[in-house]
């Protein structure tokens, strides 16, 4: 009776063993394909702008002081990205810090413009809170229903000459970096490209 019950629990050990072994080669596996695969670019969810195409042309009041013009070519020969976002969006302020170093360093092409709607003193405080007032900001629902945006964060880039660059959900910086090299390669956004890689 001992005999058998000390075969039984060598026999458990030995199952043990063995199933921590794969499942220690299974998640081995898991981080290579993790850094095979290269991030996915921004999502393009919408409809009516199109790459290539003149981007819906305002000119409005930024809640920071000044007026905003969207579409129509830029005098600096800089891009825009309109970035659209709320103060209730948990991954637009994750995004907020990757926004400010993209106004700084390419400061020299690119302006950055934010927008959003609804109530102007919840949108005057988020500006304070996280320290937004360097960037123009646009309240407007009739901006985001020119853009058809359904879902947030979103960008937009629209080029120096006044037409749409690229545009795309963005849900990280890799998204947010992928709009600037879509612009480069001349694509509506680089999910697609890296889609189409993956047939190819």
């Amino acid at each position: 009776m001992n005999e058998a019950l000390l075969i039984s629990s060598v026999v458990s050990w030995v199952f043990l063993l063995g199933l921590a072994v794969v499942v220690y080669a299974l998640a081995r596996q898991i981080g290579v394909l993790h850094e095979r695969i290269k991030p996915v670019g921004a999502l393009s969810l919408g409809k009516v702008i199109r790459t290539g195409e003149a981007a819906p042309a305002f000119t409005l009041p930024s809640l920071n002081g000044g007026a905003v013009t969207l579409g129509g070519a830029d005098a600096a020969s800089r891009a825009t990205l309109l970035f659209f976002l709320s103060p209730t969006c948990p991954v637009c302020k994750t995004l907020l810090p990757a926004l400010k170093s993209a106004q700084a360093t390419e400061r020299r092409w690119l302006r950055i413009v934010l927008a959003s709607d609804g109530d102007t003193v919840e949108h005057d405080e988020f500006v304070e809170r996280h320290g937004l007032r360097e960037f123009p900001y646009l309240l407007s629902a009739e901006v985001g229903m020119a853009y058809q945006i359904g879902k947030l964060p979103y960008g937009v880039l629209i080029d120096e000459h006044g037409r749409v660059a690229s545009h795309g959900l963005v849900n990280s910086r890799e998204h947010l970096d992928s709009l600037f090299e879509a612009k480069v390669l001349g694509l509506a956004s680089t999910h697609g490209h890296a889609g189409t890689q993956a047939h190819a």
